[in-house]
């Protein structure tokens, strides 16, 4: 049977635009000589690869570097403003969002309180907040590449949310909603796997094969990472660990379970324990422990404890070389920590503590969105490698 040659031709090209790309993405500045020696590409078909990426501004020519001998060679740099990703989190109480270059800096950000979880008013605020962002896009051959939004829930392939508990939501079509507003591409993921690209692509978990991130907000979710790649499960809804079940005739949660871990040890639970003491924000606690109150310090240690008992569990089934521990509850690592690791320390095996770090998010707050904009630009690059300008 013969091969279709013009196909194959496509083909070669399209894998070997790849390669070129992800060198120059990763170890620029290069010059196309060194592109052809880390890929084992021939020069000609480096040049004539990267001269189709320059022609699509996607990479620039930065100056002449050192020369070993002969003529100086001209230095490579991909276009990092060439375009723009708009990164959304929706909290249960907040919507947080930002804009960043192809590289994932952040131009611009956007934050907004959440008052109601009615899904029209939270997708109007939510638009509302992509909008301004919108705005803050400069002049570019992309412009804006798409949106990634991460959400408190389960999310089938089609972003539509299946269950949200702490915002009270099911079957919500959230990603045809924005495609309807937007015309660029749309990503809906748990926002908890959101958190967990964030810290591997830009925290605290850079280069590190195996690590759960444990984002404590108003719930409780994870995003497992196991060697480098981002664990779904068979229907792509791993990571529900905050409704393990940490006791066994506990309270009742939104989600039908009993004993879930966070009603012990999220933000909701440190609230509803602070309520008696006259605080009813995360803020005003923590403002309260930096100035030295003892019960607040104790509530807040007490916190730590659930955590680090949950926390124990993850390690025990999963042996991760980190957990990193985001959202806004990182805010109280000062108060929190020392708690969490004894409790760690306490429920471990000890061949599965021998190596573990607990980590504190690099990204704070920001995991979850970092990690969202960083979806859309993956996503975009998938297009550019597979010869889509």
């Amino acid at each position: 049977m013969k091969m279709k040659p013009t196909g194959d031709l496509a083909m070669i090209k399209k894998i070997n635009t790849a390669i070129v790309l992800e060198a120059i993405l990763k170890h620029a500045p290069l010059s196309r000589a060194q592109i052809s020696e880390r890929t084992g590409l021939n020069k000609a078909t480096v040049s004539s690869l990267v001269q189709d990426l320059i022609d699509n501004q996607l990479v620039l020519e930065i100056g002449q570097g050192a020369s070993s001998g002969g003529r100086k060679p001209v230095l490579l740099l991909f276009h990092a403003r060439a375009g723009y990703a708009i990164g959304i989190d929706l909290g249960v109480n907040y919507i947080r969002g930002v804009l960043t270059d192809l590289e994932g800096g952040v131009i611009a950000g956007c934050e907004l309180p959440l008052k109601t979880n009615e899904q029209q008013a939270v997708i109007e605020q939510l638009a509302a907040c992509i909008d301004s962002l919108r705005k803050e896009i400069p002049d570019s051959p992309y412009g804006l590449v798409g949106i990634g939004v991460g959400v408190p829930g389960i999310v089938d392939e089609q972003g539509m949310i299946l269950f949200a508990p702490n915002l009270g939501w099911t079957q919500v079509k959230l990603q045809q909603a924005l495609e309807q507003r937007y015309d660029v591409p749309i990503s809906i993921d748990n926002e908890a796997n959101a958190g967990a690209q964030g810290e591997q692509k830009y925290g605290a978990g850079r280069g590190i094969a195996h690590q759960i991130y444990v984002s404590v907000g108003i719930g409780i979710g994870t995003g497992i990472i196991l060697n480098k790649e981002l664990y779904k499960g068979a229907s792509g809804f791993s990571g529900e660990l905050g409704h393990l079940s940490i006791e066994m005739n506990g309270k009742h949660c939104r989600c039908g379970n009993d004993g879930c871990w966070e009603l012990y040890a999220s933000e909701n639970a440190l609230l509803e324990q602070a309520e008696p003491l006259g605080y009813t924000d995360l803020d005003a606690l923590l403002q309260a422990a930096e100035d030295g109150d003892t019960r607040v310090r104790e509530l807040f240690s007490s916190i730590g404890t659930a955590l680090g008992t949950g926390i124990a569990n993850i390690v025990n089934v999963f042996n991760p070389d980190v957990v990193i521990v985001g959202n806004r509850m990182s805010r109280a690592k000062p108060w929190i920590g020392g708690a969490l690791q004894d409790a760690v320390a306490s429920r471990t095996l000890s061949y599965h503590r021998e190596r573990l770090r607990i980590l504190f998010a690099e990204l704070n707050e920001q995991s979850a969105v970092r990690g969202a904009a960083y979806e859309a630009i993956s996503r975009f690059f998938t297009k550019i490698k597979g010869g889509v300008y």
